[in-house]
């Protein structure tokens, strides 16, 4: 039987990809929480999720059997009757801060519901005007009246690339860098337990989202089968790449090298993914600003070193090219400037994840048609570019890679 994780790659052909579909949680976005809640804008939901679908569709049609995070969770949660009650206290429990000491009745109330709007409502927020508190208001809620949630909404959930990252036959769980996201992996801890698509597999995971500290999947690459690239980003911390480097070392995986990128702590280079994507066998797309750094741009190579305290070695170089080749086995390589290199054009298609591609197989990409330089620099560099429509979608600051966990791959 397939493995239902088979991940060693970046290009490999998709076979099946998690996605998650714009829900009633961006209707809970509202300017005053924006900031909060990780947005700069407010996307149109009915626009974001013709669009959401038109992306499906494209992956779809390139061979792609796409699953949503909406409906694995709630056919996990069906397979034992004590889940829907362990998993709503679990969401209780990391909502703390939002429910003022109603956790009785919220729970009631989410447990009175189908498993589906159970974990809708979840993802979406509970309002507190949906539902009217029994008796006398605590003193949390007299105090903080004007906040419209009991349990916030989840926006960011159609980036499925974050919370928990394919890697080899198993996953990371992320423990993710802000609040406002630190709920969302908990939906995929409950797949890969319950759900019968999963269960049964002894998924490993290689990293827990109880960990103390945060790793993101937008910066989690797949360069080879005996090495991956990580980010150190905004969101993904040294301590926690140095600790899925033993984990993954100690457990004799594939995996035999860890390159760590440090790159700019900015919402524009939110990820490496922001930063670059393989696309090919030796061809990535990359944000030119990238290269113009001063010195070059700071590389770690991680290795197993019995002999040091750590248990890890380090190997620091500025050579990104050389890095890649050595990481790819390849002679030449070819990186693809966003914006074709303008540096006004990059900067601004950069801003709509230009950089932000996804390989559904080897030289064949999924972009957003906005980013026009960008992608026409890529045709010129022989790839074949599926664009999809990106108005709504783009709002949450996140592309086609994204908005994409693919769970399997054909191996190279």
């Amino acid at each position: 039987m397939e493995h239902p994780i088979n991940v060693f790659s970046e290009i490999g052909q998709l076979k099946t990809v998690l996605l998650k579909r714009p829900g009633r949680e961006i209707e809970n976005l509202v300017p005053d929480y924006l900031e909060r809640l990780l947005f700069d804008d407010i996307p149109a939901l009915p626009v974001a999720q013709r669009e959401h679908d038109a992306f499906a569709k494209v992956l779809a049609d390139c061979g792609a059997e796409c699953v949503y995070l909406e409906d694995l969770t709630a056919e996990a949660l069906d397979t034992n009757p004590v889940l829907r009650g362990q998993f709503v206290d679990e969401v209780l429990q990391e909502s703390g801060h939002t429910v003022g000491g109603y956790e009785l009745f919220i729970r009631e109330y989410l447990l009175s519901l189908s498993t589906k709007d159970l974990v809708d409502t979840v993802m979406s927020g509970l309002r507190k005007n949906e539902i009217e508190a029994p008796g006398t208001k605590g003193l949390q809620d007299l105090m903080d009246r004007r906040y419209p949630f009991y349990l916030d909404p989840m926006p960011n959930l159609y980036f499925t690339r974050d919370p928990a990252a394919s890697m080899g036959h198993g996953m990371t769980l992320n423990r993710m860098a802000n609040e406002a996201r630190r709920r969302e992996s908990l939906f995929m801890a409950y797949i890969l337990l319950y759900h019968p698509r999963f269960a049964g597999h002894d998924v490993p995971v290689w990293l827990d989202r109880n960990q103390h500290y945060w790793m993101e999947g937008g910066d989690e690459l797949i360069l080879a089968r005996e090495t991956i690239a990580i980010g150190v980003s905004q969101r993904t911390s040294a301590p926690a790449i140095e600790n899925l480097a033993r984990n993954l070392f100690a457990r004799q995986t594939d995996i035999k090298k860890i390159l760590a990128f440090e790159i700019p702590e900015t919402r524009a280079f939110m990820h490496l993914d922001t930063v670059f994507t393989q696309v090919n066998y030796n061809q990535f797309t990359i944000h030119p600003a990238i290269q113009n750094e001063a010195g070059g741009l700071n590389i770690y190579a991680i290795t197993a070193d019995k002999e040091s305290p750590r248990g890890l070695r380090f190997e620091h170089s500025t050579d990104l090219v050389s890095t890649l080749k050595l990481a790819l086995d390849v002679d030449e390589l070819d990186l693809i400037p966003c914006g074709g290199g303008d540096p006004l054009v990059a900067a601004r298609e950069q801003w709509n994840d230009g950089s932000n591609t996804l390989a559904v197989a080897p030289g064949v990409v999924v972009t957003y048609d906005r980013n026009v330089a960008s992608n026409e620099v890529m045709r010129q560099h022989g790839l074949e570019v599926h664009e999809i429509i990106g108005s709504e979608l783009a709002r949450g600051r996140g592309g086609p890679r994204c908005m994409s966990q693919p769970l399997v791959r054909a191996d190279l």
